[in-house]
Parts: C-alpha cells; structure tokens; sequence
C-alpha cells in the first residue's frame, strides 16, 4: 500500500544511486573542496545565471536552518518568522537553542507579510528588547503554498528598508518553482533574497541541501560556521555528487513537477467529492478535510498525518506526495476515497 506521509520516505533516485555506487571507490579530498562539489556548485550557478554566489552542501534541512539563520545574527538579535515556519514548530528549538529569539506573528495560509514584518519592527524597539534583524520564510510553505514574485519582492523592498536580512527556507522549492501557479525562476530567488538554499533531501536525494549566499557581505568564514556547528561533513563529496546529478538534465525540476502533478490528481479528487482544503496549496501538501472518523481510517491506511483540528467533529490531515509517487498508486486511493466519502 501506497503512503503518503511525507517527501523523503524512498531513498534515492536511482540515477543518484548509480552514481555514488560509481563512485564507492574514488579517493576524494573531504570537507566539500573535492571536484563533485565544485561542479554540482557550477551547475548550479549555472542554472541560476549567476557567478557571484557561494554554494555550501549541508545534510539537512534543520541543520541549514540552523547555520544558515544563527551565523549572521549578533547574540542580542532575533529572527522573524509565521508561526507555523519550520524553525518555529519541527526543530526543536534549533535556532532558539543558538540563543536567538524567533519572532512570530500569525501570517497568512503559512505566508509572512511585510505587515507582519512591520508589525514586529515596531513593536521591538529599544535596548530591552529583542532586536529583529532577520526574516525567515519558506517556499513553498508548512502549508504548501508559495510565494508569487510580486508578494517576494515586496518581503524583500521591506527587508531592504529596515535593514533586514532575507533568508529563505528552500526544503521543498523545486514543487514551489514547478507548481503551476509560481512566477519565479531560481535567479528572481537568488535576486531577491540574501540566502536561500535548494532542498536535495525531500526532492529525489539521499540527503543534502545547497545552501547559496548571495549577500556578499554574509561570505567570509562561513565555512567556519558549518564546522563548529558540525555541517562540514568529511565526506562532502557525497553530497556533492548527488546535487551533480539532480542539476544535470533538469532532472531536479522534473522530479518535483512530478510530485506535483500526482498531487494535483489527488486534489482534483478531493474537490470532485466536495472534500473542502486547508489551503489552496498547488505544490505536493495536501490538507483535506475530513470527518474524524474518515480521518483516522485515511491515516492508517496510508500513512498521512494529523495536521489541524477544524471542529469537534472534523479535522484536516496532510496528503504528500513525491518524486516516487506512482500514477497507479494515486489511482487505487483516490478510487478508495471515493468508496469512503460517497457514502
């Protein structure tokens, strides 16, 4: 049977596979300064359009969240972020552990706003406060919604102004840059932020995330943060060799089109039986709602997970799909769905 819990349950694409098998025997120098990882970096520059970028390989979303947020803040600053992002909700208290406040308004459908950003400059004035001096944002979101160019730049014109830095959340943005609904390319993300990075681990890779540092003024001694936060893994070639082959062929984009496109054939069957959603989310999270009761035979059966109560009688549970995701798999649920909700 089929699940459906998350993006990173299958190991590998099998092209990834191959070439790490290929590889088993290759001496490389550690720490990412081997050639995997310097053309995994040129592919990458190459795909965004830029040269004047740094590209770091880390092995995990947390992990970069943690480095990538921590590393550029003062002791005494903290960090804006929607209450349901990913550093405020599923991390444990990473960033905070660092001893950096998140500062957190509502948000809208797992969006942050420049009036939420706003909001936060104005309420944290003075010595005795926090002083925010970060904005944090995913794309797409916890809510698998994204961010539209226009709704960016204007987190970005507002950054700018407060003299903000903008750091973005990428775990999941090859379905946010694949989803039918998104405007922007890789180089208006790189344009419109100052670090940002390109999740390997939930779109096709055994692990790893690109993190790329596009304010030059953040890029001297990063390298030393990944190490004392332990991200400056010895055998960074590993990870270098994965991220050659999701940016070779445009194989990373058609890995996360795919999981969309199973996703919006779930969606679709959702909304034909009248199942309201969550969000209106065009990228591989699905948030249905349903019946209690319909919602824990959906979750045993496939595996998804609990995400909001809606009522005393109903609540909303996460469909996600993936690279792996089978047509016929998607098929034989959405037929069972039918069965359950038709009565």
């Amino acid at each position: 049977m089929a699940l459906f819990r998350n993006d990173y349950s299958e190991a590998a694409h099998p092209n990834i596979i191959n070439s790490l098998m290929a590889a088993s025997k290759e001496q490389n120098i550690g720490y990412g300064e081997d050639n995997h990882c310097k053309r995994a970096a040129e592919l990458i520059k190459k795909e965004i359009g830029l040269e004047n970028i740094d590209i770091h390989f880390l092995a995990g979303g947390t992990q970069t969240n943690l480095v990538g947020v921590s590393t550029f803040l003062k002791p005494y600053q903290g960090v804006i972020a929607v209450e349901t992002g990913h550093i405020n909700t599923h991390e444990t208290g990473a960033v905070e552990a660092t001893g950096h406040k998140i500062l957190t308004r509502p948000g809208k459908e797992g969006k942050l706003t420049p009036k939420d950003i706003i909001s936060i400059m104005e309420e944290y004035v003075g010595e005795h406060l926090v002083q925010p001096a970060m904005v944090y944002i995913s794309n797409s979101t916890e809510m698998g919604t994204i961010y539209n160019k226009e709704e960016l730049r204007a987190i970005h014109n507002c950054c700018s102004q407060y003299g903000l830095y903008l750091f973005i959340d990428g775990a999941r943005l090859g379905s946010a840059l694949t989803s039918k609904d998104n405007d922007l390319t890789l180089k208006d993300i790189a344009a419109l932020s100052d670090i940002f990075y390109i999740g390997g681990t939930k779109n096709g890779a055994l692990l790893g995330e690109a993190l790329v540092i596009c304010n030059p003024d953040l890029k001297k001694d990063f390298r030393y943060a990944m190490k004392q936060r332990g991200a400056l893994m010895a055998k960074g070639y590993v990870l270098g060799i994965q991220f050659e082959e999701l940016f070779k062929d445009q194989l990373y984009f058609k890995l996360a089109a795919h999981a969309n496109t199973m996703a919006d054939k779930l969606k679709a069957a959702f909304k034909g039986l009248g199942t309201p959603m969550l969000t209106d989310s065009p990228t591989n999270q699905l948030f249905p709602i349903v019946s209690n009761e319909i919602a824990e035979i959906l979750m045993k059966r496939y595996g998804c997970e609990f995400w909001q109560k809606v009522d005393e009688d109903h609540c909303s549970i996460r469909f996600v799909t993936s690279w792996a995701t089978i047509e016929a798999e998607v098929d034989e649920c959405i037929a069972y769905i039918e069965t359950l909700l038709k009565k």
